[in-house]
């Protein structure tokens, strides 16, 4: 079975919508969580749709085209803006370290892009211990993980989120997946 690396940020709607599509795909996914904000800093990357008004009232319609598309229920977390990306991050990175990172994955993006829920149900919804949970992503070793995240990220050549890589091959953005699924054909 091949390999995906998935690099992706929860407060990124496409992400969502791509890994709904890359779970359907006969691939082991690797999960890389990062902060999207901090690596486009350190790549030089504008959020076009944050700066350009037009742009980010036209992508709204798109990600509702996108998830219509794609048979996917997409309600918004009420609360999204007031979400501590980064401290799920880390909490995603410390499941990690608890060989439980794929579950806490799905667990999240669903409670901000599927079925809005309370953010500390996803941890029991990841069969993890909330409160070991929530104090480990505050120490600094949690931070570090996240740091390391950007840079491997950013050594590979990632931009922006999602980002899909076969091997080295890399794809961005959800509208990319079916040159991806052409690659994998072929790579058969």
């Amino acid at each position: 079975m091949r390999t995906l690396d998935f690099y992706f940020d929860y407060r990124s709607p496409y992400s969502f919508l791509a890994l709904s599509q890359v779970r359907k795909m006969d691939v082991e996914i690797a999960f890389h969580p990062l902060e999207i904000g901090d690596l486009m800093k350190q790549v030089g990357n504008v959020p076009t749709s944050i700066t350009c008004a037009p742009k980010g009232r036209y992508v709204m319609t798109d990600i509702q085209r996108w998830a219509v598309h794609y048979g996917v229920s997409l309600n918004w977390h009420p609360q999204l803006l007031e979400i501590d990306a980064s401290r799920l991050l880390r909490a995603t990175l410390v499941a990690g370290q608890l060989g439980a990172m794929p579950t806490a994955v799905e667990a999240i993006f669903n409670a901000i892009w599927s079925a809005p829920a309370p953010l500390a149900t996803a941890a029991e919804v990841a069969g993890l211990d909330a409160e070991e949970l929530a104090e480990r992503m505050d120490e600094p070793a949690a931070q570090d993980l996240l740091d390391e995240a950007a840079a491997n990220a950013v050594s590979r050549g990632v931009f922006g989120a999602p980002t899909l890589f076969v091997g080295d091959e890399m794809f961005f953005g959800n509208d990319r997946l079916h040159f991806m699924q052409g690659h994998l054909a072929r790579a058969a």
